[in-house]
């Protein structure tokens, strides 16, 4: 059974061709270089880009390459196009309670911004952008966000994917909607190739057992610092509302070595005086991006930092620390709300 999706974004989710080609072109004349046709660049484009462009600049810097990418590519994102059939597979996966992620070589600030245009950021947990190589990064990935390979598929539109989906172990779906034919894919060796992504609902089916059928342990923590001001994220995941910092419990972990690992990844923050106030039972949480069933473990904890400093992950878009007058007057998720009045009725404040 297929749980966890992770999308390549390029040529699989969206049509970006002709920015990447108007963007190649702009470097290339920058380096007095002739510039490509269409053709030209889809028969000599590959991945890793840093190969491409070693062929076609060579002699550049990766750090200066990348200036120069961001420069050239046109930043009208609401003119970039989803793919035929890439929103409704991805409303389906969401809505069957399947973990989506992307892995992608095209900028974060790039993939990100499209994806807001096109009304499908909140169906994604993370986007791992940048990447130059996925035959590694996926790996690291896939050990981040505790998803089994076995249960889990690659969907991309080179053989680049294809190949990290192997080197991962993973399930490789290859997509014949963007930079490589129908036949180049296939030198890969994918497990599916699909025409487009309409195929796929048919071929994954619905969620059945692990999962999708039990809940899902999670921690997460209350955090105060020397003045007694709580940290509230904010995070797409749970429709852009204030929530506390938190996630999954590990096999083998327990809940408060569970706790201080998702803590310290998610906001650089070490714990102390760590204690227990609830559970929440979380049933298909209207806010959650996807369908979901989740055991919530509620504690309050101080940060050992005496000058706290928060470092977000790519999980969460925003952090303040607030009096609990303020915090109650914020747009809180629904769980963090519950904890906040639990907490009070326990005396878990200083008067």
């Amino acid at each position: 059974m297929i749980r966890n999706l992770l999308f390549d974004w390029s040529g699989t989710v969206v049509d970006d061709l002709p920015g990447v080609i108007c963007a190649v072109n702009g470097m290339l004349r920058a380096a007095g270089a002739a510039e490509m046709t269409r053709e030209e660049f889809k028969a000599r484009f590959r991945l890793p880009y840093t190969e491409f462009f070693a062929e076609v600049l060579p002699g550049l810097p990766l750090e200066r390459l990348q200036q120069l990418y961001l420069e050239h590519f046109t930043h009208a994102h609401a003119d970039i196009e989803i793919l035929p059939h890439a929103r409704e597979f991805i409303q389906f996966a969401a809505a069957t309670g399947r973990r989506l992620v992307v892995l992608s070589s095209a900028p974060l600030i790039h993939v990100a911004a499209q994806a807001e245009a096109l009304g499908v950021r909140d169906a994604f947990e993370i986007m791992r952008c940048g990447v130059i190589d996925k035959r590694t990064e996926i790996h690291a990935l896939l050990a981040e966000l505790d998803m089994a390979a076995a249960e889990t598929a690659f969907i991309g539109d080179m053989r680049h994917d294809i190949e990290a989906g192997h080197a991962a172990g993973v399930v490789t779906i290859a997509t014949c909607t963007g930079y490589e034919s129908a036949e180049t894919l296939m030198t890969a060796a994918p497990d599916m190739l699909v025409p487009d992504l309409s195929r796929l609902p048919a071929l994954l089916g619905p969620m059945s057992g692990g999962d999708g059928a039990y809940p899902v342990s999670t921690v997460g923590a209350l955090i105060l610092n020397s003045k007694d001001e709580m940290l509230l994220i904010r995070t797409h995941k749970w429709s852009h509302r204030w929530g506390i910092p938190g996630g999954k419990i590990k096999r083998g972990e327990t809940c408060e070595a569970a706790l201080v690992r998702e803590i310290l990844e998610e906001t650089g923050l070490t714990l102390q005086d760590i204690e227990f106030v609830m559970v929440q039972d979380c049933i298909e949480p209207p806010e959650f991006q996807r369908s979901a069933h989740f055991l919530l473990l509620n504690y309050i904890a101080r940060c050992a930092e005496v000058e706290p400093q928060v470092v977000l992950n790519e999980e969460a878009q925003a952090f303040q620390w607030l009096p609990l007058a303020e915090a109650l007057r914020m747009d809180l998720n629904i769980p963090t709300r519950i904890l906040l009045d639990e907490c009070m009725r326990q005396g878990c404040f200083a008067e």
